[in-house]
């Protein structure tokens, strides 16, 4: 794992990688979408390392804050994991920087293990805060989008840029698929990538009839759209994956 520079007190991206086991280009694509969304850049250092070949790569530097702005985005075992490794290196820092006392000095001892119980106390407490982080961010990690994208009812197409957008790399197409293959739309027939009887009872579809002309010929129009309801269903689905 790389070694974290202590007095600057960031993360590297690479760094991020390892520890949640994602691409590192994925990690930097979840950078480059909280900078685009106005996340301050004070927080997140363009840097550059050397991949296998000697050749310049670019990654980022991640203050404390930059890490758990990231974190917040993931699930809550990549997010604990972000956060224990802070933990460590604080210990590590504290330990480095812990000067050793002068035991023939009973007053500057004294202070020394006074400084060091305190900065225990510290660490106690922001273990209490994680705990608490992670039992309250969960929800909000998953429904935040979804209540966003749930006023309407949406195509399919735009429900696949939502997930993009939070992370999931799937497609229009692609998203129809695993609908279908789900039990979700209809596989054959007249009815294809029409809502199945189950999903139209969970109310996560609506359908809407039209008609065209062409060729002085009416064509009647059926389109299947995700209800507010099926926003939050899909989304929360896709990101407890």
């Amino acid at each position: 794992m790389k070694e974290l520079i202590l007095s600057k007190e960031t993360m590297s991206s690479i760094e991020i990688s390892e520890l949640t086991s994602k691409q590192h280009s994925n990690v930097m694509r979840d950078i480059r979408n909280l900078l685009e969304q106005g996340v301050s850049q004070i927080n997140f250092e363009l840097a550059e390392y050397s991949d296998n070949q000697g050749k310049p790569r670019p990654c980022y530097n991640l203050t404390k804050k930059g890490c758990l702005i990231l974190a917040s985005g993931y699930d809550a075992k990549l997010r604990e994991k972000i956060i224990d490794r802070w933990e460590v290196l604080e210990i590590e820092k504290q330990k480095a920087i812990l000067s050793i006392p002068n035991f023939n000095n009973p007053a500057e001892a004294a202070r020394a293990w006074a400084d060091q119980y305190e900065n225990n106390q510290v660490l106690a407490r922001n273990n209490a805060q994680k705990d608490m982080l992670l039992t309250e961010q969960a929800p909000k990690v998953l429904f935040a989008d979804a209540v966003v994208a749930s006023e309407n009812s949406i195509l399919i197409g735009r429900l696949a840029n939502v997930l993009k957008q939070n992370g999931i790399e799937i497609g229009q197409n692609r998203l129809f698929k695993w609908l279908r293959d789900n039990g979700y739309l209809c596989k054959c027939g007249e009815k294809y990538n029409q809502p199945t009887q189950m999903a139209m009872e969970l109310e996560l579809f609506e359908v809407s009839y039209g008609s065209i002309v062409r060729a002085d010929k009416s064509i009647n129009t059926i389109t299947t759209k995700v209800t507010g309801k099926g926003q939050i269903y899909f989304i929360n689905k896709f990101l407890k994956k």
